[in-house]
């Protein structure tokens, strides 16, 4: 439905701005009409789509979650400190967004409803956890947690793209060099070596590397063809639901990095979770919030699986462990904390586990991939190089 800004007054003739969803203008005015507002012009808000396509940076996100939750524990109304905040914003697209939402809370939607309007600037995790919050109230407290996440996500971004800076680049050089060599420089020995292709002297893997090269000069169009296409498929098939949930089950399976990509969901399902009750949030309510906190929709599965076991009466390790995603450790954990009546702290304290050991087994294995890296690149090189000069040296000695 498309979004409709209005100028009206009300009953004693203060001027009321606005935006409504509605299928038309005659749907906005008997909102208006509900509203006990008089409309004096109502327009199509063109862009508010462009808003919802704004993206805003991780840490900028951070920093206006911290600073909402400290105007709000200081007895700052939400009305002033959305105002405040949207005129004191540095980035454009993060004020043009606050600007929308301040908007829509003043028309009397919930802050957590009007959240999920943008979903390219507030992630599901923080739109659960506001909402969580709202109806809790512990807004203050949700908001710093959400910066905290947003933070420490950031922060696990920031470290890996660092370290992984150096080994793309290796990857990108050592690819470039090998296609040069293949293209320009391997075709130079074809003459040399067709005496011996035709006395069937020619060692197999020298053969095989001259035909790629005779290939890849010819039929190069139909490899960078088939690439883009393939790129484009891949991309328009992650885009689709069945899409995202192999990418999700696909990174839980992924060699080597699965365990790093579960074991961060698991922690972000524990951490929210803990909160949650710790905030006097019901059990149910809670799994249904942090579920869709853990930003993986295997583990998210699972996780309503136990839902409705518990709904049944049964214990939240029980399912978790049945479902086979969930760490042998962590389910024991949970099970002694369901008998001590600990599972709030306890949930934290595994996150935080999970959270340390994860980011020392991924410090190894990034730094890894240099020396991977560096050893393929070489590997590569050497069979070019040795395809080459094997028939060479055969001649030589046979002259």
């Amino acid at each position: 439905m498309p979004d409709f800004a209005y100028v009206a007054r009300d009953l004693s003739g203060q001027r009321k701005t606005g935006v409504l969803t509605a299928n038309s203008q005659h749907d906005v005015l008997a909102q208006l009409d509900g509203m006990a507002l008089l409309p004096v012009e109502i327009t199509v808000a063109k862009d508010a789509s462009a808003i919802r396509s704004r993206r805003v940076a991780g840490q900028v996100m951070a920093n206006a979650y911290n600073q909402l939750a400290a105007l709000l524990r200081s007895g700052v109304p939400l009305m002033r400190s959305l105002t405040v905040m949207s005129n004191q914003a540095t980035k454009p697209a993060l004020k043009s967004v606050l600007e929308e939402v301040k908007l829509r809370v003043e028309d009397g939607e919930p802050l957590p409803t009007v959240m999920a309007r943008f979903p390219r600037v507030f992630n599901d995790m923080a739109v659960n956890m506001v909402r969580a919050g709202t109806e809790g109230g512990f807004l203050e407290d949700a908001l710093e947690r959400v910066a905290s996440f947003t933070e420490q996500q950031e922060d696990m971004k920031g470290r890996a793209a660092g370290a992984l800076a150096y080994p793309v680049f290796l990857g990108c050089v050592g690819s470039a060099v090998v296609t040069v060599l293949i293209v320009f420089f391997v075709p130079k020995f074809e003459p040399l070596f067709a005496t011996l292709r035709e006395k069937g002297q020619l060692p197999a893997a020298t053969d095989a590397l001259l035909g790629f090269s005779a290939f890849l000069q010819v039929y190069w169009w139909v490899i960078l063809g088939a690439i883009v296409i393939g790129g484009f498929s891949l991309v328009t098939f992650l885009r689709t639901d069945n899409g995202k949930l192999w990418l999700d089950w696909a990174k839980i399976k992924f060699p080597l990095f699965g365990s790093i990509f579960l074991n961060l969901a698991v922690a972000r399902f524990c951490r929210v979770l803990g909160t949650l009750l710790a905030n006097g949030v019901p059990i149910l309510k809670s799994l249904e919030i942090s579920r869709n906190a853990a930003g993986n929709r295997i583990l998210s599965s699972s996780i309503q699986k136990a839902s409705e076991n518990i709904t049944a009466g049964e214990k939240l390790a029980t399912p978790l462990a049945a479902s086979g995603h969930f760490p042998s450790q962590v389910v024991e954990m949970i099970a002694v904390a369901e008998e001590s009546n600990t599972l709030d702290k306890v949930m934290v304290q595994i996150s935080d586990s999970l959270e340390r050991t994860t980011f020392r087994r991924m410090d190894v294995l990034v730094r890894l991939l240099e020396p991977i890296m560096l050893l393929l690149m070489a590997m590569l090189v050497f069979f070019i190089v040795l395809a080459l000069m094997v028939p060479l040296l055969n001649s030589s000695g046979a002259v």
